[in-house]
């Protein structure tokens, strides 16, 4: 594994409503993966879940709900968010987005340990 240092704040890949930013490209991964999530405002994610990793969120910026295990959290800059695998979750957003640091342990990728209750939206892989 080799150290990393690199500027984020690319618009990142659009997949259904959010806009994913890769911070640790595939070959960088090495235990884990780290996206900046971004979810425009006015909008509701499907709800996912993963069988195998567990994942870490923190807000850095905006408002919204994130719907955990069918339960609302209001979510504000700050916030952290620590869901253990098979915990269903989705986002819902108001007047503003929602921008998140997102990891996951062991690493996760929208090919890979995605899993969807309902609806797979566009660009990922149910698997």
């Amino acid at each position: 594994m080799e150290l990393i240092h690199r500027s984020t704040g690319n618009a990142g890949e659009a997949l259904g409503p959010y806009l994913i930013e890769t911070i640790l490209q595939p070959s960088e991964e090495g235990r884990g993966t780290a996206y900046r999530v971004r979810i425009e405002p006015h909008s509701t994610t499907s709800v996912s879940y993963h069988k195998i990793a567990e994942e870490f969120y923190f807000v850095v910026s905006g408002n919204g709900i994130a719907i955990l295990d069918g339960k609302p959290h209001p979510l504000k800059p700050g916030d952290f968010l620590r869901l253990p695998p098979g915990t269903t979750h989705g986002f819902i957003t108001e007047d503003e987005p929602l921008d998140m640091l997102d990891i996951h342990i062991p690493g996760c990728r929208p090919d890979h340990d995605v899993y969807f209750v309902g609806e797979t939206p566009e660009g990922f892989v149910s698997k």
